[in-house]
């Protein structure tokens, strides 16, 4: 692995599981009161889009990370939908 794919590994790494911490709130005290519905409808479209992206150019950590990213932020937008 280059230094390239160490800096995309590491920013990857660093965006997605920024979500982390908001989807633990969110699953264990089931309140979305605080989460923009548009935010996570646009941001769980996007990182859609930057997966796809990855797919098409075959770029693993864009793969990886917004495949994370996209499973997190599907979360939280189910639960702001469900519960919201």
């Amino acid at each position: 692995m280059n230094y390239i794919e160490m800096v995309g590994f590491a920013a990857a790494s660093l965006t997605t599981f920024a979500f982390l911490p908001q989807a633990i709130k969110v699953f264990k005290t089931k309140s979305t009161q605080d989460i923009s519905l548009m935010t996570f409808l646009t941001t769980t479209c996007g990182v859609a889009l930057w997966l796809a992206y990855g797919l098409l150019i075959n770029s693993w950590p864009l793969i990886g990370s917004n495949f994370i990213s996209f499973t997190l932020a599907s979360f939280i937008l189910i639960f702001k939908i469900r519960y919201g």
